[in-house]
């Protein structure tokens, strides 16, 4: 019997303050664990979440992981353009990046070097009824395109990132990734 091949995948979240790119990051990092993988979330906080870019890095994998620091991404999920100037060009070759074409114009998606996944994620929440949930449709279309993550495991950690108080807003998350996700295939 061969062995199973080892997980592991790196990602940058990327978007204005205000976007839910942290949100995502530690929704991804409960779904990695609630998953059984080795995980490390490391959010970026300050002067970037009063409007300028908000991002956090997140790890995911079935071995150890020696340093949550990433310098050269395998991924990326970038939310608006000062983000994709800014970490597109760090993707490794053969990358995957999910680019949000609402607000990203796609001819600016490097589609050549990396795997870009243009996916209108402001509009799919708009039609959704709720512009603020375009970080969830990123985050499903991310899980379906590098499928690190079953997307039943990200939808059942909800219940570890969205606060008591909020608990009604899960359904409305939940279809968001699922639309997000379809967007993506």
């Amino acid at each position: 019997m061969a062995a199973k091949k080892p997980k592991h995948l790196d990602v940058i979240i990327a978007g204005f303050g205000g976007q839910g790119v942290l949100l995502i990051g530690n929704l991804l990092a409960y779904a990695g664990m609630n998953a059984g993988l080795n995980v490390t979330y490391i959010p970026v906080y300050g002067a970037e979440m009063r409007g300028g870019t908000a991002n956090c890095t997140v790890i995911l994998s079935s071995e150890d992981i020696g340093s949550p620091i990433v310098h050269r991404p395998q991924s990326a999920i970038i939310m608006n353009r000062p983000s994709l100037d800014k970490f597109q060009p760090r993707l490794l070759d053969k990358g995957v990046q999910i680019v949000n074409s609402s607000l990203i114009e796609p001819r600016l998606a490097d589609t050549k070097r990396v795997k870009s996944v243009l996916v209108p994620c402001n509009g799919i929440a708009d039609k959704l009824g709720n512009s603020r949930m375009a970080n969830m449709v990123a985050l499903g279309a991310f899980v379906a395109a590098t499928q690190i993550v079953p997307l039943a495991a990200v939808i059942k950690s909800l219940e570890n990132v969205i606060s008591a108080s909020y608990k009604d807003l899960i359904p409305k998350n939940a279809q968001a990734l699922e639309a997000g996700a379809a967007a993506a295939q």
